[in-house]
């Protein structure tokens, strides 16, 4: 497994933006899939957005198709998360995780296929 952390949230205006960062310890960063996912209070965790270990394919949860973006640096061990356009249901606690089968099977928007998870980042869009 990998150990992550989060960092980036912060308060925003609705219509702005931000991005997340989550970093990665240990070896073997890039072959691990990565994925973003939020949870907003007494709602269920969510899946956001997902890359693959190499970088080439992303996939996106249609409530943030065309304002976020998932990109990672496997040289410095990293996924990013940029948050544009921001609107108060974005709101949530986003967290970062790290998976080697959930894309290969099939699942890489259950949240169950991934075994290593940060501790989360909080996102404040303000209206």
């Amino acid at each position: 497994q990998v150990q992550l952390v989060e960092s980036g949230g912060g308060l925003v205006q609705a219509g702005g933006s931000l991005r997340l960062a989550c970093a990665a310890s240990g070896r073997s960063f890039s072959s691990y899939g990565m994925a973003w996912f939020r949870q907003a209070p007494g709602k269920e965790r969510e899946f956001v957005a997902a890359i693959h270990r190499r970088g080439g394919d992303t996939y996106y949860a249609d409530s943030v198709k065309g304002r976020f973006t998932i990109s990672r640096d496997n040289a410095k061990n990293t996924v990013y998360l940029q948050l544009s356009s921001l609107k108060p249901e974005d709101t949530a606690v986003y967290y970062c995780a790290a998976s080697k089968t959930a894309q290969a099977l099939g699942g890489t928007e259950l949240a169950a296929l991934y075994d290593s998870w940060g501790q989360g980042t909080q996102v404040i869009g303000a209206s």
